[in-house]
C-alpha cells in the first residue's frame, strides 16, 4: 500500500502537537514508534539512539523482531542502521536476500522474518544521534515518496527530541543526548587524524579506532581521545 498524503500529514500533526505537551521524553518516542509503524503501513518500527560509546541501542520499538534487529548489527558490526547512521543518509534495502551490502546481517534477518528495511537517521545539530527504522516482511521497493516520507518524519521526531529535552535537562535522555554528540565529536576528530596520517578511508578509519578500543579494552571514546592529544603534541 502506498503511503498517504492525509495520514502523513495526520500523523505530522500529531507529532507537532507533542511538542507542545506536557508528555514525558521517553513516552513521546514510543508515540514517534506507533506513529510511524501505522502511517508507512509496514511490520514493525524502530527508534534507536546512540549511547556514549558511539553504539546504537533500541530506545522504542514496535515488537520483538526490531529488538533482533538492533541484535544483529551488534553482533555482525554492519546492516542499514548502521549505515545510516555513520553515512548520516537515508539507506534502504528493498530485498535483504539479493543485497549484497551486509551478507552476514542480511542471512540472519531474513532467518528471523525480516526482508526489507528502510533507515534514516535522526539529525541534531548538523550530526546523526540516532536512527528511526521501518521493515517489512516481503521484499519491498520503497518509493521515492515513502523515502521523502520518512525523511520529514524523521526530521520532525528530532525536533520533537531537541524540543522536549530542552525542558528535561536533568532528563537521562538529555545526558544521552549530550553525552553522544560529545563523544562522536572525538571520535570524528581522531578519525580526521588517521586520514591524515594514513589516507585512509572515514570508514576504515573508524574500523581501526574501532579494533584498538577492543583489543586493548578500552573505551572508544578514551583511545579517539588519545590519539587526538597525541596528534596536536606533534604539530
Amino acid at each position: 500500500m502506498a503511503v498517504s498524503l492525509h495520514d502523513v500529514r495526520q500523523a505530522l500533526t500529531e507529532l507537532g502537537r507533542l511538542r507542545f505537551g506536557e508528555m514525558r521524553v521517553e513516552d513521546a518516542m514510543h508515540e514517534i514508534v506507533r506513529t510511524t509503524h501505522t502511517i508507512f503501513d509496514v511490520d514493525g518500527a524502530g527508534l534507536m539512539l546512540a549511547d556514549a560509546e558511539h553504539h546504537l541501542r533500541n530506545f522504542a520499538v514496535s515488537d520483538e523482531r526490531l529488538r533482533h534487529l538492533e541484535e544483529l548489527q551488534i553482533r555482525h558490526q554492519e546492516g542499514p542502521c548502521l549505515a545510516a547512521f555513520d553515512d548520516k543518509e537515508l539507506i534502504a534495502a528493498e530485498d535483504l536476500t539479493e543485497d549484497p551490502r551486509w551478507p552476514s546481517f542480511s542471512e540472519a534477518a531474513v532467518a528471523r522474518g525480516m526482508r526489507a528495511v528502510l533507515a534514516s537517521p535522526l539529525p541534531y545539530n548538523q550530526d546523526a544521534v540516532g536512527v528511526v527504522a521501518v521493515l517489512s516482511e516481503k521484499r519491498r521497493p520503497w518509493s521515492a515518496e515513502e523515502e521523502l516520507a520518512v525523511l520529514a518524519f524523521t526530521d520532525l521526531a528530532a525536533l520533537l527530541i531537541a524540543s522536549m529535552t530542552q525542558g528535561q535537562q536533568q532528563s537521562e535522555l538529555a545526558a544521552q543526548l549530550q553525552g553522544a554528540l560529545q563523544t562522536r565529536a572525538v571520535i570524528e576528530q581522531a578519525k580526521g587524524v588517521l586520514i591524515g596520517q594514513r589516507g585512509l578511508s572515514a570508514q576504515a578509519a573508524y574500523e581501526q579506532l574501532r579494533a584498538q578500543a577492543r583489543a586493548e579494552r578500552r573505551k572508544l571514546a578514551a583511545v579517539s581521545a588519545e590519539l587526538v592529544r597525541n596528534a596536536t603534541r606533534d604539530l
